[in-house]
C-alpha cells in the first residue's frame, strides 16, 4: 500500500541494476552481458512463425534427431526447422514444402504428424488415448507376462520344472496358451517401438529401438518366451518414465498461460466496452481493467489509479502504485481501483509471453545422461550386431566350424547383449530417488533433474518469498510527538484494521502480538497511492508515505532524517500523524526466514562456489537481506530478462548453475539455469509447475541434503551402468570360449537386472 521514497522513485527499472555487495569469483563475471530485447537460450527454435504441425510420437530428443534428418532435405536445410517439445509441435519456415509431403515423410519414420489446429494450445489437450494410451499397454504387457508365466509354471507342475538346468522353452516345453499370453505381452510392450524400429532398419542407421526389437525376436525364435516378454516390458517401462517426465514438463506450460485472462474489455471510441480475446487486441487500443482481475496485456495506464500485485513479473514484495503513465505487464492483479491501459505491446511478445517460450525452449534440452546413452548406443547397438553376424558366419566359413553350434552362440551373444539391465538400471535408480525425495518434502520432475544438483557450481536465489518469507513484518515502531508504542499501534490498527492490504495486515497482526486493542475506526477514507484517513476517539488520523507526509507539509528535518535512514536499511516505512503533529513511524520489512543463514553456510560447506541474489526489490533492500545471509554477490533491481542476463553470466562462468526462486517472474531464469528450483508451499502454482524441482515444506535446508542425494544417485547409476557393462563383456569372452551356455546367459542377464534394481532401492532408505 505504502512504499518508502526509494521505492517510489521506482523498484525495477528497464536497465539492470549494478552489481552490489561481493565481489564476482571469477574475472569473465566482471561484467554483465546487456540485457536482451526478448532472450533466448541457445538452440532454442522459433515456435511463433511458420506452418506448425502437431507430432504423435515425438517424446524425446532422439526423435528430433531423427525428424531433423528426414524433414531437413526436403524443406531446405535443419535451420529450417524448429522443434517444441512442450506441445510435441514442429515449424517449417521459409520452405515451400506442400504439407502432405511433409506429413508423409514423418510418418515414414513411424511418428504421425497433423497441421496444427487454430486454438491447439498444448499437448495436453489431446485424446485420451494419446495421453494414457502408453500406460495403459505398458501396464498390459507386465499383465500379460506375469499371467503367462504362472500359466507355465502351473502347467509345468512347478518353477523348477518350467525353468529347468537346461534353460527355459530350449528342452521344456512351453504350452501354447502361455506362448499366446507371453506373444500378447511382447506385441503390446514393443507396440511403440517397432515403427521406430523398422525405420532404422531402412536407413540403415540401428539405435535401441531395433537393437531391442530384435533382441525380442531372437529370444522368441529359440523359444525364450518369458525372457522375450519381460525385456519388452522392462523397455516399455522404460520409456513410460521418459514420457511421464515429458509431460510434467508440458504441464508447466499449460499452467503459465493460465495467468493470462481469456479476454480483454476492449474500449470502443464511442465509450462502449467489448470482450475481446488478448490476441485480437492491436497496439494502442485501450481496455479496461477492473479490480480485482488479471491485466490481459502489457501497456501504460491512461487513466485511474491502483496498485498492483506484480510480484508474478517483476518479483515486486509488495503491490506497486499504478498512476497514468505506470507500465503493466500482463499477468499480474489489479488492486481495488480500476484502470484504463493503452497497450503496448500484441498477445504474442508480452512479458509473459517471452516467459513462456523461454521456459518452453529451455525445457527441450538434453540432460546430460541423455546425451551419453545416445552417443553409447550409436557404438554399442551397431557394435552388437556386428558381432552377432560375425559369430554365426565367420566359424563355419573359415574354419568349417558346425553352423547349428555357432548359431547357438550368436543367440547366446544376442541374448546377453540385450541391454535390459542397461535400460532400466538409470530408471530404476532414479524412481527410487524420486521417491526418497517426494519422502524428504522435495519434488523432483523426473530423472532429466535428479542428477543436475550433484554437478552445481553456483546457486542463484531470488529474494522475496525465497530468502525470505514474503510476508512484511513490523520491525521498528518509532513514537514521535510524545506518544508511546502502544498509543501509536492503536491509532494505527484502527485505521488499517478493515484493509486486506500486506502492509496492513502485518501492522494489525503485530498489534494483536503486542496485546494492543484493536478498534475499527470511523469514516476511513483511501487515497489511491498516498495512504488512508479516519475517524478515532473523536480525532482526525492519517497514515501514508514519505510522500504523503511531503504533500501535507508537516515533515521536519529530524523525520525526514529518520525516514531516509529507515528506507536506506531496506524498510518499508508507513508514517502515522494526525491535524497538528506526526505520531510516529513504522517499519516494516519482509522477513528472512530462519533457516537461510544456515542453509547458505551449509551450501558452500558442500562444494558450491559461488551464492547470489537476484532480486526485483530496491538496493536497499537487497543489501540488507544480503548481509544477513551471508551470499556472496548481490544483484537488485530486475526484470525478468535482466535476470536472464545474470543467470547468462553465470552459467558462462560456472558452467552448472541453479535458480531458485517463487515466482513466474523467475521462470525465465530458472530456464536459463542448468536448473530451477522453486519454492513450493508460498510459491505460485505456476512457479511449481515451471521449476524443476519444488520444495514443498519451503525448507530451504532441503537445498544441501538434495545435493548429497543426487551425488548418491549418480553414484549408484554409475555402479550399475558399470556392473551391466562387465557382465555382458564377460559373458562376450566366454560366448567366443564356448563356455557360455542360452541358460547361463539368460540367469546372468536376468541376474544382473535384479541386482542393479536392488542396488538403485537402496535410495529409498534415508
Amino acid at each position: 500500500m505504502f512504499k518508502t521514497r526509494k521505492e517510489e522513485d521506482g523498484g525495477a527499472p528497464d536497465a539492470a541494476g549494478p552489481p552490489a555487495s561481493g565481489e564476482p569469483h571469477d574475472a569473465c563475471c566482471a561484467e554483465a552481458p546487456p540485457r536482451p530485447e526478448a532472450p533466448r537460450p541457445p538452440e532454442a527454435g522459433d515456435f511463433t512463425s511458420g506452418r506448425r504441425f502437431r507430432i504423435t510420437g515425438m517424446d524425446c530428443a532422439e526423435e528430433i534427431a531423427v525428424l531433423k534428418r528426414e524433414i531437413g532435405p526436403l524443406v531446405g536445410g535443419e535451420e529450417n526447422l524448429a522443434f517444441n517439445l512442450m506441445d510435441s509441435s514442429m515449424t517449417v519456415s521459409g520452405a515451400q514444402v506442400d504439407d502432405a509431403a511433409i506429413v508423409q515423410a514423418i510418418a515414414r519414420t513411424g511418428m504421425r504428424a497433423e497441421p496444427w489446429q487454430a486454438g491447439q494450445r498444448t499437448a495436453g489437450e489431446a485424446g485420451l488415448w494419446q495421453r494414457h494410451g502408453r500406460a495403459a499397454l505398458t501396464a498390459a504387457s507386465g499383465v500379460f507376462m506375469l499371467a503367462g508365466l504362472l500359466l507355465q509354471v502351473f502347467a509345468a507342475g512347478g518353477l523348477s520344472a518350467a525353468f529347468g538346468a537346461e534353460g527355459a522353452g530350449i528342452h521344456h516345453e512351453v504350452p501354447f496358451a502361455a506362448k499366446l499370453l507371453y506373444g500378447l505381452g511382447i506385441l503390446t510392450g514393443v507396440l511403440y517401438v517397432l515403427p521406430k524400429a523398422w525405420f532404422a532398419l531402412r536407413r540403415l542407421r540401428p539405435d535401441m529401438n531395433l537393437l531391442m526389437t530384435i533382441a525380442v525376436i531372437g529370444a522368441v525364435g529359440i523359444g525364450e518366451w518369458f525372457e522375450a516378454a519381460t525385456v519388452s516390458f522392462l523397455f516399455a517401462v522404460s520409456l513410460l518414465l521418459e514420457s511421464w517426465s515429458l509431460g510434467r514438463a508440458r504441464r508447466a506450460i499449460a499452467a503459465l498461460m493460465d495467468l493470462t485472462p481469456p479476454t480483454a474489455r476492449v474500449k470502443r471510441a464511442d465509450g462502449r466496452e467489448e470482450e475481446r480475446p488478448p490476441e485480437q487486441v492491436p497496439v494502442g487500443a485501450w481496455f479496461v481493467v477492473k479490480p480485482g482481475e488479471r491485466i490481459p496485456l502489457d501497456g501504460r495506464v491512461t487513466r485511474g489509479t491502483s496498485e498492483v500485485n506484480q510480484a508474478p513479473i517483476t518479483g515486486e514484495s509488495v503491490p506497486v502504485p499504478k498512476e497514468p503513465g505506470s507500465e503493466v505487464f500482463a499477468g499480474t492483479v489489479n488492486g481495488n481501483g480500476a484502470l484504463e491501459i493503452e497497450c503496448t505491446k500484441p498477445a504474442g511478445d508480452t512479458t509473459l509471453a517471452h516467459i513462456i517460450r523461454l521456459v518452453a525452449a529451455a525445457q527441450s534440452r538434453r540432460s546430460p545422461s541423455e546425451q551419453w546413452v545416445d552417443r553409447f548406443a550409436r557404438i554399442y547397438t551397431p557394435a552388437v550386431m556386428t558381432l552377432a553376424v560375425l559369430v554365426l558366419a565367420i566359424p563355419p566359413l573359415v574354419f568349417s566350424g558346425a553352423w547349428a553350434e555357432w548359431l547357438y552362440r550368436a543367440l547366446v551373444l544376442l541374448v546377453i547383449a540385450c541391454p535390459c539391465a542397461l535400460v532400466i538400471s538409470t530408471p530404476v535408480s532414479i524412481v527410487a530417488a524420486l521417491a526418497a525425495s517426494a519422502r524428504n518434502g522435495v519434488l523432483v520432475k523426473g530423472g532429466l533433474y535428479i542428477e543436475a544438483p550433484a554437478r552445481l557450481k553456483a546457486v542463484a536465489f531470488d529474494k522475496t518469498g525465497t530468502l525470505t518469507e514474503g510476508r512484511m513484518k513490523v520491525v521498528h515502531v518509532v513514537p514521535l510527538s510524545g506518544h508511546d508504542d502502544t498509543e501509536l499501534l492503536e491509532r494505527v490498527a484502527a485505521l488499517e484494521a478493515r484493509s486486506d492490504h500486506p502492509l496492513a495486515r502485518a501492522i494489525v497482526a503485530y498489534a494483536e502480538e503486542r496485546m494492543v486493542p484493536v478498534r475499527s475506526a470511523e469514516e476511513v477514507q483511501i487515497l489511491q497511492g498516498k495512504g488512508a484517513t479516519g475517524q478515532f476517539n473523536g480525532k482526525t488520523y492519517w497514515i501514508g508515505s514519505h510522500r504523503y507526509l511531503e504533500e501535507r507539509g508537516q515533515e521536519t528535518e529530524e523525520i525526514h532524517r529518520q525516514l531516509e535512514n529507515l528506507s536506506q536499511a531496506g524498510r518499508t516505512v508507513v508514517v502515522v500523524g494526525n491535524e497538528t503533529h506526526v505520531c510516529g513511524l513504522i517499519a516494516l520489512a519482509d522477513a528472512v526466514r530462519s533457516e537461510s543463514a544456515e542453509t547458505v553456510r551449509r551450501l558452500r560447506k558442500a562444494g558450491i562456489e559461488h551464492l547470489v541474489m537476484l532480486t526485483g526489490d530496491n538496493q536497499a533492500t537487497a543489501q540488507r537481506i544480503a548481509r544477513q545471509t551471508g551470499v556472496d554477490e548481490v544483484r537488485a533491481e530486475l526484470l525478468p530478462a535482466d535476470k536472464v542476463a545474470a543467470m547468462e553470466r553465470l552459467v558462462t562462468c560456472y558452467g552448472h548453475v541453479a535458480m531458485v526462486g517463487d515466482g513466474v517472474n523467475d521462470a525465465p531464469a530458472m530456464a536459463r539455469a542448468t536448473l530451477g528450483i522453486a519454492m513450493g508451499a508460498a510459491g505460485s502454482d505456476a512457479a511449481i509447475e515451471t521449476a524443476d524441482i519444488a520444495l514443498m515444506s519451503d525448507d530451504l535446508s532441503k537445498l544441501p541434503w538434495l545435493i548429497r542425494h543426487s551425488r548418491r544417485t549418480l553414484a549408484v547409476i554409475r555402479q550399475n551402468i558399470g556392473f551391466s557393462l562387465l557382465v555382458k563383456a564377460a559373458f562376450v569372452v566366454l560366448t567366443f570360449l564356448g563356455s557360455a551356455s542360452l541358460w547361463s546367459a539368460i540367469a546372468a542377464d536376468m541376474g544382473a537386472s535384479l541386482l542393479v534394481i536392488f542396488n538403485g532401492l537402496r535410495l529409498l532408505r534415508r
